[in-house]
Formats: C-alpha cells, sequence, structure tokens
C-alpha cells in the first residue's frame, strides 16, 4: 500500500480510529517521508498547524519496519507520543513492534543517592520529610524508576534534585546499585527496541556519553525522525560548546560532605574544604555583579574582583583536590568525587582563561544566586554533520516552522545539511475565513518610549470586543511587566501575568476561566495548545528580533560581518521570523477555532522586510479597521465572510 493511501478515506487509520478526517496534505507528507526512508535521503518538512505530521511520519516509519529513533523537543511531547500516539497507530496497522522511550537521567530515581539521603537526610522543612516518605514508598514497586509516576511531587520539587544522578555524580559501574538502576534498565530496553522515543536534548547527550566511555545510549537505527526540529540548532549549540555552572560546584562540595560523613569521618579537612569551595562559588556569583545578565566574558574578565575571586575559587578545588586523593580509597562516592573534582578544575581553567578564538564565543549568564560559564561554537554546521556521520540511514526533519518564506536555506545552513529534499505543506485549516490579521494603526516607532502605552490602549477595545480569551506575547519582560501595569484594572477580566504561577497551572486556569487575559513571552510562543473559544485571540507586541546585545547573537552578527555578508537579512530576519510563526500558531489549534492575530509592529507595513513576515504567515484576510475586528467577533460562524479589507 502507498504511504499516502494508509492516510486516505480506505486506509486502516481511517478504519480503526474513530473521527478520523483523512487530509491532502499529511497523506503528500507520508508519501515525502515513505520516499525518504526508501531512499535513504534527508527531508526538511514544514508541515502547518492541522497537517497531522506525527501520523505522516508514523504510519510509513512503521509500516517500512527497521529500527528508527524518533526525537522530540520536549518530556510532554515524548509522553503524547508514547503512550497515544504510536499505541493508536500500531493497532490500526496490525503491528506489534518493541517501543520504548528514553528519557534523561534526571528523570529517574537514582537508587544510590536515595539510600545516602535516607541514611544522612539533610531536609530544609517538614514539608520535605513527607515528601522523602513517599518517594521511598514509591520507590519501592516502581518498576521503571521514573519520577514523573509520583504525582504527590511535581518534577520541579528541589528534593528529586538529591534523589537522582547527573553525569557528574553518577558512580557508573561502580555503583552498589548498578544491576537494578532504573537507567541502565531504560537504556537496556532502548538498545532493544524497534522504535525507540527521546527528546533532543538527550539525543545529543549520546555524543558526550560515548566520548566518556559510558557505552552507547542511543541503537543504530534505519531511520532518525526529529520533530520539533526547528529547536535543534540552539540545542546543539548547548551540547557542542562547553559550559560549567556554579551549582555544579556547589554540588560537588555537598556531595564531598555526604559522602566523608558516610565512609570517611576521619577526614575531617575534607568538610572544611568543601565549605570553602560553597564559599568561593558564591564570591564568584557577587564578583559578577548584583544585575541579572547574560554577557560576553570579555566584558567583565579584567575586573580586579573576579580575579581575585577567580583566583580563590581555582585554590579551593585544588584544596579540595589535594584532600579528595588519600580519602578517595574509603569509598566509591569519594573516589567519584575526586574525579569530579579534577574535572570541574579543568574546565574552571579552559572557561576563565579562554581567550576568544573567532570559532566560538565565550560568554557567561548569572541568576539570582547562581552563574554558568559557556563556550560555544559560532558555527554548528561541521559538528552536527559529523554527528549525522556517527548515525547513517534516512533523516526526517519536521515542524510547523522550519522555513523563512517558501525557502529551507537558513535552517538548512545552520545543521549544514547538503541538498535535503524539502516539502513544504499549509495548514489545511480554513485561516482564510476563520482568522483575521488586524495592524493597529497609529502605533509609533516599537524604539519609542510610548510605544507599550500606546499598544495597550490599541489592544484595549479588541480585547473588549473579544471578551477576554486572548494571549498578549511579549519579546522582553520589561514590556510584559509595564503591559500588565497598564493594563491593570481596565478590563472586567481575570489578567493571568506570567510568573505568578507555575506555567501549566497558568494555562489550566485560563481554559478554566473561559474569558481571561494571559499575559506572557518566550515561553508561551511554543509548545502551548488552547483548543476552542478559551483563546480566540493572540496579540503580539513587536517583531521577535533576538536582543543585539545577547552574547551568541553578537556573535554570530560579527561573525557574518568577518565574511562580507549581510547579518541582518541572513540571521536575524530568518530567526525572527520563524519565532513569529511560532507565536502566531497559538491562535488557531482545531478546525473550528475562529479568532484574530493582532500583529502591533508598525514595522510589518513600513519596512521592505515585513512582506517576508506576512507571506510565511499562513493566508488571513488583513485589516487596520477596529469595526473589522469587532465584526468578526460580533458574527457567528454561519454568517457571510467578512469582505476583504483595503491594506496600504
Amino acid at each position: 500500500m502507498q504511504a499516502a493511501a494508509l492516510l486516505g478515506f480506505d486506509g486502516p487509520l481511517a478504519r480503526h480510529l474513530p473521527g478520523f478526517a483523512p487530509r491532502w496534505p499529511q497523506q503528500r507528507m507520508a508519501q515525502a517521508v515513505a520516499d525518504t526512508l526508501a531512499s535513504d535521503g534527508t527531508l526538511l518538512a514544514e508541515a502547518g498547524t492541522g497537517t497531522g505530521k506525527t501520523y505522516a511520519y508514523l504510519a510509513p516509519a512503521l509500516l517500512r519496519g527497521g529500527r528508527v529513533v524518533i526525537s522530540t523537543g520536549t518530556r510532554n511531547l515524548q509522553d503524547q507520543l508514547f503512550n497515544k500516539d504510536l499505541p493508536v497507530v500500531c493497532q490500526a496497522l496490525g503491528l506489534t513492534p518493541r517501543l520504548a522511550m528514553l528519557k534523561g537521567r534526571s528523570n529517574y530515581l537514582c537508587l544510590q543517592r536515595l539510600e545516602r539521603l535516607l541514611g544522612n537526610a539533610r531536609l530544609s522543612s517538614p514539608g520535605q520529610a513527607t515528601e522523602l516518605a513517599h518517594i521511598s514508598a514509591w520507590a519501592r514497586v516502581t518498576q521503571s524508576g521514573d519520577i514523573a509516576e509520583v504525582d504527590a511531587l511535581p518534577e520541579d520539587a528541589p528534593l528529586w534534585f538529591q534523589v537522582t544522578s547527573t553525569t557528574d555524580n553518577c558512580l557508573g559501574q561502580e555503583c552498589p546499585h548498578w544491576s537494578s538502576c532504573h537507567v541502565v534498565k531504560a537504556r537496556r530496553k532502548a538498545l532493544d527496541a524497534d522504535v525507540l522515543v527521546v527528546n533532543h536534548h538527550l539525543f545529543f547527550a549520546d555524543r558526550l556519553i560515548k566520548e566518556e566511555g559510558f557505552g552507547e545510549l542511543l541503537p543504530d537505527a534505519d531511520a532518525f525522525i526529529v520533530d520539533e526540529a526547528h529547536q535543534l540548532p540552539e540545542i546543539a549549540s548547548h551540547f557542542f560548546g562547553l559550559a560549567l555552572s556554579s551549582r555544579q560546584l556547589t554540588a560537588l562540595a555537598q556531595d564531598t560532605v555526604a559522602e566523608q560523613l558516610r565512609d570517611a569521618p576521619d577526614f575531617t579537612d575534607l568538610k572544611e574544604c568543601a565549605q570553602h569551595l560553597e564559599l568561593a562559588v558564591t564570591d564568584a556569583r557577587l564578583a559578577l555583579g548584583p544585575e541579572l545578565r547574560r554577557a560576553p566574558w570579555s566584558a567583565v574578565s579584567d575586573a580586579p574582583t573576579l580575579i581575585e575571586a577567580r583566583q580563590r575559587l581555582r585554590a579551593a578545588l585544588e584544596s579540595l583536590q589535594t584532600a579528595l586523593e588519600p580519602a578517595a580509597v574509603r569509598g566509591k562516592g569519594l573516589d567519584h568525587c575526586h574525579k569530579r573534582c579534577q574535572t570541574l578544575l579543568e574546565r574552571w581553567g579552559l572557561l576563565t582563561e579562554h581567550v576568544a578564538e573567532q570559532k566560538d564565543i565565550a560568554w557567561f549568564e548569572t541568576h539570582s544566586r547562581s552563574f554558568t560559564l559557556h563556550l560555544t561554537p559560532l558555527d554548528i554546521a561541521p559538528h552536527f554533520r559529523a554527528h549525522r556521520a556517527a548515525y547513517p540511514g534516512a533523516w526526517i526533519f519536521t515542524s510547523a516552522t522550519l522555513a523563512v518564506g517558501d525557502s529551507f536555506q537558513h535552517f538548512a545552513q545552520r545543521l549544514g545539511l547538503d541538498a535535503p529534499s524539502t516539502l513544504r505543506l499549509d495548514s489545511p485549516f480554513d485561516f482564510a475565513h476563520n482568522a483575521l490579521l488586524y495592524h493597529p494603526p497609529g502605533l509609533p516607532d516599537p524604539a519609542s518610549p510610548a510605544y507599550i502605552d500606546a499598544l495597550v490602549d490599541a489592544a484595549l477595545p479588541v480585547l473588549e470586543a473579544s471578551q477576554a480569551r486572548a494571549f498578549l506575547l511579549f519579546t522582553s519582560y520589561r514590556a510584559l511587566h509595564a503591559a500588565f501595569a497598564r493594563l491593570e484594572g481596565r478590563l472586567p477580566y481575570p489578567l493571568l501575568l506570567q510568573g505568578s504561577l507555575p506555567k501549566n497551572e497558568l494555562l489550566t486556569r485560563f481554559r478554566e476561566l473561559g474569558h481571561a487575559v494571559l499575559l506572557g513571552t518566550a515561553s508561551f510562543w511554543e509548545g502551548v495548545d488552547v483548543r476552542g473559544d478559551a483563546l480566540s485571540c493572540v496579540i503580539i507586541d513587536k517583531l521577535p528580533f533576538a536582543a543585539p546585545n545577547d552574547p551568541l547573537v553578537r556573535g554570530r552578527i560579527d561573525a557574518i560581518k568577518r565574511r562580507g555578508g549581510d547579518p541582518f537579512l541572513e540571521y536575524q530576519v530568518p530567526q525572527a521570523v520563524i519565532a513569529l510563526k511560532q507565536g502566531a500558531g497559538r491562535l488557531i489549534r482545531d478546525v473550528s477555532d475562529r479568532g484574530v492575530l493582532m500583529l502591533c509592529d508598525p514595522r510589518l507595513l513600513s519596512r521592505s522586510y515585513g512582506q517576508l513576515f506576512l507571506n510565511s504567515l499562513p493566508p488571513m484576510r488583513r485589516t487596520r479597521q477596529l469595526a473589522q475586528v469587532r465584526d468578526f467577533f460580533a458574527r457567528s460562524e454561519s454568517t457571510e465572510a467578512l469582505t476583504q479589507p483595503d491594506m496600504p
């Protein structure tokens, strides 16, 4: 059977899946995936919202057989794919492949660290004692060790950090619990699977694990399917670079004390050295300045206070390494701490004494109580080519946002994909009748101090017409909070502000309220799915150009200038186009959804590059007239479509 027919009116999915509606774009993508699998080729496929790209790649991949690795953007997408989509397609096709899902090690209970914590619990509150009791009881019955099974604790609960492992603190085969380790069992199952679901972070982590001699994490496969592929270049930049966080250093100090108390109580100097390291880390954070920032390392590296703090931290690491050397024979944990200390000492030197080269970017970021140092390659294409060479076979990259206009050149160049096949499919949803693009007239330039006030004033009548039911998406936290302050008290609807509650709780409240306004920044521009009437309006403050003073952006701009290119058109505009497509994609999530997309940035109409942004969006009617917006919301779905308004 042809791949397209699998998803047709008489295909197995239509026969076995209630409510399945065949879609021509989905069938076309399925055939392109099948052809790529057959030729061991490379396919870039942009599939607009509603195409059904998951079934479009699953059906031909499963029917072809062989080993398939599917990489997704987030753990939530992993769970959706593994627990829902894969079983449905397998059942429809009558296939029973071995399926496995593999997450990063921090998602699995570490038996050794739980045992250590139970024997020497240092808990910050009575609530953590209750949480530890829940974890301990669950540990006795769980088969997978996946912490997502524990409903009583959120996945970001601080206690999980103490009972899960990292690459730094895992004892590997020296661990006394190696034979029953949940991570090891999950990896063995992954190696035996016909279809393995991972996420992008784990996919790149395989390279690091093999270099460290741990063994192969991902199996050899006949095909690799990368969903939400637009995220891949930034994630790859992280894994092909070098980083060191203050949390790694403090974790080493804390683990050293815990292992010393258990296996070497007479080595009291270890505790003192660990305390000196924690103090040196705190001093280094203070020396980086009180503000939260991302900046080039060169901006601070010569500051006298930081030079002194760096020297104290290096001395603290050296003292701890010296103290750990004779203690390492007392236990596997102490031996591992000794090795970690040596690794972190070497990395500290590389990152703080690095002389900037044109091939990479040395930078740092500070948080309220922590910091991270980075060395990021400017060009990841050679690294990714080498990564792909280790995994021969067919490669499919798909997302709702890969192309800029009709071109995939920007994405392909960043990953070093030479002459891939490409396919761009518009959404099958009826944007022409169900969506309206509104450009409010009279707004000042986005750089104007009066811009946010003018934007909120222009948004108010739209929010009244939509009866809230809206996302307000901003490109900066400053704009977010300024808009919230001006909007507060001016609408008879609830306002939900990013940061006031965890993201999932905010979304749950937004759906339950039905008539609410949610204000958010980057994390709400993608991966958020609100279907139905609860979300009927998306307002975007301005074109999402990355901040030019961001160290990674600045480094890439400078590199393009050095080779005589145009960084604005080659890098900044394409990145912003893809980001805008993600934000706009929040509006129409189902066939019956209707809504207004309000794009406030006047540069869309006044600058030549604005047309590229507009051409990359689904084909919607456009207006500058508020009356048209009010009419859109006032009409029922059965009324006549709006006439096309005049545009300048």
